[in-house]
């Protein structure tokens, strides 16, 4: 079974990177702490939808991108 948390911190970590965002500048435009940007990005956390929905806003993608696995 596709294992979603990491799909979605390896790609909330790649548009980040490509909008040359700071984890810190993301925590601060989606009002959360810099700690729960983190354990995204490290697959340790389980963001409910709407957080998921938030993110994709900032990092100006769609929800439905930062779910999808990257082309191998």
């Amino acid at each position: 079974m596709l294992d979603y948390r990491r799909v979605l911190a390896e790609n909330v970590k790649t548009a980040r990177k490509a909008l040359d965002l700071s984890q810190e500048s993301l925590a601060l435009e989606a009002d959360i702490d810099r700690t729960y940007v983190s354990g995204i990005e490290r697959g340790r956390r389980n963001p409910s939808l709407t957080m998921i929905a938030k993110l994709a806003e900032r990092l100006k993608t769609t929800p439905a991108a930062l779910l999808t696995p990257p082309e191998s």
